[in-house]
């Protein structure tokens, strides 16, 4: 089956649909659809804001040209700290995933070409659902049509990902910066939920199962993250057997590609981005 790669005129249409419902609250998201017969990639975006903050519209360059390529886009609201802390936007980030996937053929993709596409926090979220999605506090909420729908993905893409919340919460500290320091504590509570809900420990103690492909993406004068958090995670996810590729980006700050989208560091960032997705897409 081939797949679109480039809509005519770089066409897509966007709008925001209820994909969900919390506590009779609507979880919102934003609908990137191609134009097209396609089938498409699809991805599942999930912002940052670290944990506290931040709305589906957060990533929308990146969404936008994205979509422009030839790809759905479902770009997630979740619930938010301190009102809902871990693990309550991890599972609604899968369950995101899952209607995703129940929906992808009527979208134009296909439930094997759905991937994610996160930043920051939502980077943290993303990759914990991609490690465990089968996890029963993540995947507790269902619906009839999500029957026999798992939260695993085909890739991940992860921008300056959180990926050591742990590791991050005591450079927060040690920095002072008080901001980070009472986010963390407004979604995790204590060091013991930093540790149990971590990307890079859930690796480390041999915790996952089969490993999606993995584009991190990180700037290097990112002051938000530890120095080394994308080289080692990357590692890490190596060694558990998963594919993983690193790009750096030189001089570059935290969420760069959104801050600044018209620098060539960031339209090269995108360009990695839709490449990346394209390709997993066609497999």
């Amino acid at each position: 089956m081939n797949i679109v790669t480039n809509p005519a005129a770089s066409k897509f249409t966007a709008e925001d649909i209820e994909y969900h419902k919390v506590g009779g609250e609507a979880l919102l998201a934003r609908l990137y659809r191609p134009q097209g017969a396609g089938p498409f990639p699809a991805v599942v975006g999930v912002h940052g804001g670290a944990w506290t903050s931040g709305d589906r519209n957060n990533n929308q360059v990146i969404d936008s040209a994205v979509a422009a390529a030839g790809v759905v886009v479902l770009a997630l609201d979740f619930r938010l700290a301190p009102k809902a802390p871990y693990p309550a936007s991890v599972a609604d980030v899968n369950y995101g995933t899952r209607w995703m996937k129940a929906h992808a053929e009527k979208l134009g993709s296909r439930p094997d070409w759905v991937g994610t596409l996160a930043s920051s926090s939502g980077g943290h979220q993303a990759l914990l659902s991609a490690l465990r999605p089968n996890d029963p506090r993540y995947a507790a909420a269902t619906a009839p049509e999500l029957s026999n729908v798992d939260a695993s993905v085909a890739y991940v893409v992860a921008c300056w990902p959180i990926s050591d919340p742990l590791a991050r919460y005591r450079m927060a500290v040690e920095k002072k910066n008080e901001r980070l320091i009472q986010a963390h504590k407004d979604y995790f509570g204590d060091e013991a939920a930093m540790a149990e809900g971590n990307p890079q420990l859930v690796l480390d103690r041999g915790e996952n199962g089969k490993l999606p492909p993995l584009m991190i993406l990180q700037g290097t004068k990112d002051s938000n993250v530890t120095p080394d958090m994308a080289e080692k995670f990357s590692a890490a996810w190596r060694r558990r057997g998963g594919s993983a590729t690193l790009e750096t980006f030189p001089d570059q700050p935290h969420a760069f590609a959104t801050q600044d989208p018209t620098s060539a560091e960031s339209l090269r960032a995108i360009e990695l981005m839709k490449a990346f997705v394209l390709k997993r897409g066609a497999a």
